[in-house]
């Protein structure tokens, strides 16, 4: 009989899901653009088990890949778990035999040195296949079709590291998949490397560095020629496993560092650029290069954003020093000092999930979305986290300074949104946002359209869920023609 954590992690606004299984021709409201044909791929931790211990992370559930199927007008939804070699030991013994987020110290003996990974962060199509990523362990491939899980990988031996990249970038001119993983000597440890995948699924770069401390190394961001490393002051250590606290702490002592490096390279060119005093920023919008100055943009905030990871001295965070600006970094490499040049505010309403049209990733680019905290409007629902705090969703248009929102009601909050082109020659923008906005009054769940660049208008049209999905980290659409194209290149492999 099940009995899980009666806790905020596991009851009212992430009350578990753990439902797999298909609906056909869900109901909508308004209509579809008929010309729109792809999926719209997400995961949220979805634990199948109650975990072995109750104050739990809720990074730590398991991966329940959701994909939304667009085509003719109609959309059709399939849900499945991320069968990963720690769900199937899991679930042949009819339990939880792994233990607290990343603390391998926790797990039972019959499981030890197991991958422990949940692929439970983003998901992704890549070279014909679904990429479910957690970045503390390999990347594990699914159908993009059916679902189905096929295993871990290492990419023909070619990519052989112990951790994956859960916030990949794709090259617009290459179609390369660019990645990190970090961690790599085992638990706790500065190695790093940087690598690119290319269409077809072959390893085409690889670089090694370390970063300055062991830390949270979450997302990045490329330009032409650099990948761009940010790395907030989060920071862990043996004592902290040992006594079973959360594996990240928060430590405003520890600069703010941005890492610079050539794409091409080794790896041995890193440099890496300093801010004190300390700040935090975790997702990115966008990375651009300008002469010899690179920027990186992403929400920032002065002191840690993410309240599960307590500051490492036992001080309570102050709430408004947690709030997330969109914010510019920039570096620049012909300085002799190794200091961030700047930090300037480029948004004014605070909010996180960054995301642009990732035809312009590394490019100059003028459109940016972020979902939004307005703090005015009032809200109705249970309190807790991911409630109703994220309860608009913006566009920034950085050429001009304008911003736009759309605020989804008192008795709702958003889900990481997407962008979808009109075509693939569309210009900047010209096209969709798609986001989960989740109702926590009636417990249910729509997946909404929006006009990109004019998000003021509402939803032109909800895809309404007969379930609430559980709050999602990352997602990412994929054009029908890429889906059909793993169709015929699975009948290929079995023919």
């Amino acid at each position: 009989m099940a009995h899980f954590p009666q806790n905020p992690g596991f009851t009212s606004v992430l009350r578990l899901i753990r439902l797999q299984g298909d609906i056909g021709d869900l109901e909508i409201e308004g209509e579809v653009p008929a010309a729109l044909d792809g999926a719209f791929f997400r995961v949220h931790p979805d634990p199948q088990f109650a975990p072995k211990f109750a104050d739990d992370q809720f990074f730590n559930g398991d991966g329940m890949v959701s994909q939304f199927r667009f085509k003719n007008g109609r959309v059709d939804f399939k849900q499945r778990y991320a069968q990963t070699d720690k769900w199937k030991l899991e679930n042949a013994a009819g339990k939880a035999l792994f233990g607290a987020y990343r603390n391998p110290l926790t797990d039972e003996e019959s499981v030890k040195g197991q991958i422990r990974g949940t692929a439970n962060t983003n998901v992704l199509v890549h070279a014909g296949k679904l990429f479910a990523m957690k970045e503390d362990s390999p990347c594990l491939i699914m159908d993009p079709n059916t679902l189905e899980t096929q295993g871990y990988t290492d990419f023909d031996g070619d990519l052989n590291i112990s951790a994956f990249t859960a916030h990949p970038k794709i090259d617009p001119d290459t179609g390369n998949f660019c990645g990190f993983g970090y961690s790599l000597a085992g638990p706790l440890t500065r190695e790093c490397a940087y690598f690119e995948i290319d269409p077809e699924g072959k390893i085409v770069r690889k670089a090694s560095f370390e970063v300055p401390h062991y830390t949270m190394l979450h997302d990045f961001g490329i330009t032409q020629d650099y990948a761009v490393f940010n790395v907030s002051p989060y920071s862990s250590d043996w004592e902290t496993l040992e006594q079973n606290r959360p594996h990240f702490w928060y430590d405003r002592e520890l600069p703010f560092y941005i890492g610079v490096m050539r794409r091409d390279g080794d790896g041995s060119d890193m440099r890496w650029f300093r801010q004190e005093p300390s700040v935090c920023g975790c997702h990115v919008m966008n990375a651009t290069q300008e002469g010899t100055k690179v920027h990186l943009d992403l929400p920032v905030s002065q002191t840690g954003s993410l309240p599960f990871f307590p500051n490492r001295d036992g001080t309570p965070y102050d709430v408004k020093e947690m709030v997330t600006f969109l914010s510019r970094v920039t570096v620049d490499l012909a300085s002799n000092e190794d200091v961030v040049q700047s930090i300037t505010r480029i948004g004014q309403a605070p909010g996180e999930f960054p995301r642009i049209d990732d035809r312009y990733a590394g490019k100059a680019y003028s459109h940016g979305w972020q979902i939004t905290y307005d703090f005015s409007k009032p809200y109705n629902g249970p309190a807790g986290p991911f409630a109703g705090v994220i309860n608009s969703l913006t566009h920034y248009n950085l050429a001009t300074g304008q911003e736009e929102s759309w605020w989804c009601g008192p008795d709702s909050a958003f889900q990481e949104p997407a962008f979808i082109p009109r075509s693939a020659d569309a210009a900047e923008g010209d096209g969709w946002l798609i986001a989960l906005v989740d109702n926590h009054i009636t417990n249910y769940s729509d997946l909404c359209l929006f006009d990109a660049l004019d998000v003021t208008k509402g939803p032109i049209c909800r895809i309404k869920l007969p379930i609430r999905l559980r709050q999602g980290l990352h997602g990412n659409w994929v054009p029908g023609a890429k889906l059909e194209a793993a169709t015929r290149s699975k009948e290929l492999e079995t023919a």
